[in-house]
């Protein structure tokens, strides 16, 4: 007997629909190790995590989790686990050492082989061009802050097209622009570190821009009939007291409608131009350039892992700035100085985010409310949690129980979501395999399979074994209550 309607989100029973796509996603720099290999060029992230003190304990993706090596390994056990998609990154620079010029031949086989494999398993191959790894080069010439970025991520894409476009399931653009644009370039808790608040917008901006190019380009260039996405990290923002609605419609401007505007109304919102006046006059925004971004979306691709709580500061009270993203300094709120971003209830994963998964249901059914004809998906969701590796009577094993819990109650609220009529087409587990965590290092382990640093062995956890459950059944197993 399944249960249903649990307040906790703890259901189990619950049948999705035939063609529901169930995967797991990866990233290029957090998996794949092999970075001065083969040509590839030196990116942002190689550069920042070599840099000391930018990255917990001097960690970098120099070997990661040598995905690049252990190809064929990786392949077999996402087949083992049942897997209908993988979302994986493309390394920029492995392709194009510097980010101009022709293909390098060992960059682009390599994808050549891991789409093949994929393919020879079953599995769709969804493919992200950008998931932060920018070549260096570019970024001496100005980064994402400088408009010809997006125009060299135009060439690269058109690449990338005429290589695999007659295989790839999915095409999605970008990773999380946001925090592309506002880490990167805002707070500098993420590469290439900087803290300059109109570079982040030129970079918002650019971004957006480099998706409409590449979407064009991909289109002129593939020979099968893809699906063309990007993934965006939507906030779900709740406020606090008074002030809380005005906090919520400022967050909201520079967190999501700065990339939802355009991308799917084919404007800016006007009110993120007059809260960061004071930060820049949006000059690099030219004629035509949001007919440019304004492409139709097969899917649209939602990370989700918390939710926000916000208020605007009282200016008297010792400022709170929990919004879950590690400080080093800078802020990746540009123009939004007076907003307080405020601790929220537990429980939290090892990253300190909250587990609240009526966010999820939330974010979908306002997505669909918003935009009742565009699909969805789920491209990312997941937790870290402090994990064991154990000697068992079978071999070594992890049992993470926290972890299965965790994912059992977000896929209740997708299908809650689906069941108040959301189209969505999927949910891509974060992540495969433990990797390479971003400014944290190697310190937090979001992994439905252990990697053990030392020897590079992989061993499913007991989350990647309910998963495989719920993958073969199309049910909702339930977890150990």
């Amino acid at each position: 007997m399944g249960t249903q309607g649990n307040a906790d989100y703890r259901d189990s029973g619950l049948v999705f629909p035939d063609g529901f796509i169930f995967g797991s996603a990866t990233a290029s720099y957090q998996v794949e190790g092999a970075a001065q290999e083969d040509g590839r060029g030196p990116s942002i992230w190689d550069t920042f995590s070599h840099t000391p003190g930018k990255v917990w304990n001097g960690d970098t993706g120099d070997i990661a989790a040598d995905h690049y090596h252990r190809l064929d390994e990786d392949l077999d056990l996402m087949k083992s686990l049942g897997l209908h998609s993988y979302r994986f990154s493309i390394a920029w620079p492995r392709i194009q050492a510097n980010g101009r010029g022709p293909a390098n031949p060992a960059g682009v086989a390599f994808y050549e082989r891991l789409v093949d494999g994929l393919l020879a398993r079953g599995i769709r191959p969804i493919a992200t061009l950008y998931h932060w790894d920018l070549p260096q080069a570019l970024e001496d010439e100005g980064g994402w802050a400088n408009r010809d970025t997006a125009y060299a991520f135009a060439d690269y894409a058109r690449i990338m097209g005429e290589a695999l476009g007659d295989r790839v399931d999915t095409w999605t653009t970008l990773n999380e622009p946001w925090c592309s644009a506002y880490l990167g370039y805002g707070s500098g808790a993420h590469a290439p570190g900087r803290t300059d608040g109109a570079a982040a917008l030129a970079a918002v901006h650019h971004l957006n821009l480099a998706h409409g190019l590449a979407v064009t380009a991909l289109r002129e260039v593939v020979s099968n009939d893809p699906d063309f996405s990007i993934t965006l990290n939507l906030h779900v923002l709740r406020g606090e007291g008074e002030s809380g609605p005005e906090a919520v419609r400022q967050i909201d401007a520079l967190a999501n409608r700065v990339f939802l505007g355009p991308l799917l109304d084919g404007a800016y919102p006007a009110d993120v131009f007059n809260d960061t006046r004071g930060v820049t006059d949006w000059a690099f925004i030219l004629p035509g350039d949001t007919e440019i971004i304004h492409q139709p979306l097969d899917v649209l691709g939602v990370n989700y892992y918390s939710t926000t709580l916000v208020r605007v500061w009282d200016g008297v009270s010792e400022r709170q700035n929990s919004d879950g993203h590690k400080d080093v300094g800078g802020s990746p709120w540009p123009g939004a100085d007076r907003i307080e971003f405020m601790q929220q209830p537990g429980p939290y994963t090892e990253m300190g985010w909250n587990i609240e998964p009526a966010g999820l249901e939330e974010l979908l059914v306002s997505l669909h409310e918003s935009y009742p004809n565009q699909p969805l998906m789920i491209t990312e969701n997941g937790a870290a949690f402090v994990d064991e590796l154990v000697q068992g009577l079978d071999g070594p094993a992890v049992h993470d129980e926290e972890r299965t819990d965790y994912l059992r109650r977000h896929f209740t609220a997708a299908h809650r979501a689906m069941a108040r009529g959301v189209d969505l087409r999927g949910y891509q587990v974060w992540s495969l395999m433990d990797n390479f965590e971003w400014g944290y290092g190697y310190s937090k382990r979001f992994g439905i399979v252990h990697v053990d640093y030392d020897s590079l062995a992989r061993t499913p956890k007991d989350s990647a074994k309910w998963y495989a459950e719920l993958i073969a059944n199309g049910v909702l197993p339930p977890a150990n209550d």
